[in-house]
């Protein structure tokens, strides 16, 4: 079997993490849907890996916490009989980003429940290297599960959103309006201006933007779990050690003294090679 260039391999990845469908990256580089497939599996298990190890000690002062929705196969509502069970349905993406650096520091792939929110905060919390305010959403699950993690070493905030009605033509498109928010300090001593959610809510969009398949209303949607995760992996690399902020003039990873230069793609190609040999 032929094997790609490192330079086809940039190209696909460079396609990917713009957003770029997996049949559409077929068609622009001149190679099969198997082949496209096959190297974000690769290249998603060299992110986790690179993440896992290279995303430890952090020193942040604010992070926030969010869960943004997806779905695989089909929506929950719609997934047959025999396919539950098997990670078709609803996905929740949660993660946590330093409103500072604008780091993602973890995410987890998973469910909105308590199992979910545990697994997630114990990862935030073993990433940082000091005490933090954390805002999150008015969420249940987070209450128990930050407490368990940081075992309440933490300054905790949740901001709490409350919406009005839609309008009625718009409500299926359309969100219902915020009309307004309550702070709500739930132990340590939050600061409360910086009680917060505007950054992570800003990285919902980036992830839609960056991801197809995370595209609303579109056949987009991811098809396998796993192939889910390892594009939200490499998405996360991506967006914390190559792509530049345009507010911060350099990468997230640089901001939070994690690196001294911006990485490339050919670098994250790199990640697969050094694996492979």
């Amino acid at each position: 079997m032929n094997r790609l260039s490192t330079v086809k391999r940039a190209q696909i990845i460079h396609l990917l993490v713009e957003g770029t469908s997996l049949r559409a990256v077929s068609r622009i580089a001149g190679v099969s849907i198997n082949t496209v497939t096959k190297l974000l599996v690769d290249v998603g298990r060299a992110c986790m890996e690179f993440h896992n190890n290279h995303v430890v000690h952090v020193k942040s002062k604010r992070i926030q916490c969010d869960e943004i929705w997806s779905f695989c196969y089909a929506k929950q509502k719609n997934v047959p009989e025999e396919m539950k069970g098997s990670g078709a349905g609803d996905v929740w993406t949660w993660t946590a980003i330093d409103a500072d650096t604008k780091l993602i520091v973890s995410w987890h792939v998973g469910s909105r429940d308590a199992d979910s929110a545990d697994l997630f905060m114990k990862d935030v919390a073993e990433r940082l290297a000091n005490r933090v305010q954390l805002t999150t959403d008015g969420h249940k699950t987070y209450l128990n599960a930050v407490y368990d993690a940081f075992e309440g070493i933490i300054d905790y905030a949740q901001l709490i959103k409350i919406y009005g009605e839609g309008a009625s033509s718009e409500k299926k498109y359309s969100p219902a309006e915020c009309i307004g928010i309550k702070k709500k300090g739930i132990f340590g001593n939050p600061d409360e201006k910086h009680v917060s959610t505007s950054y992570v809510e800003r990285q919902n969009l980036t992830m839609r933007m960056h991801m197809r398949r995370f595209t609303r209303l579109t056949n987009g949607f991811s098809k396998k779990l796993e192939n889910h995760c390892y594009a939200i992996a490499l998405h996360f690399v991506y967006y914390n050690w190559v792509k530049v902020h345009k507010t911060l003039r350099v990468t997230p990873a640089m901001e939070a003294g994690l690196t001294k230069r911006p990485k490339e793609i050919i670098d994250i190609v790199k990640l697969i090679e050094k694996d492979s040999n």
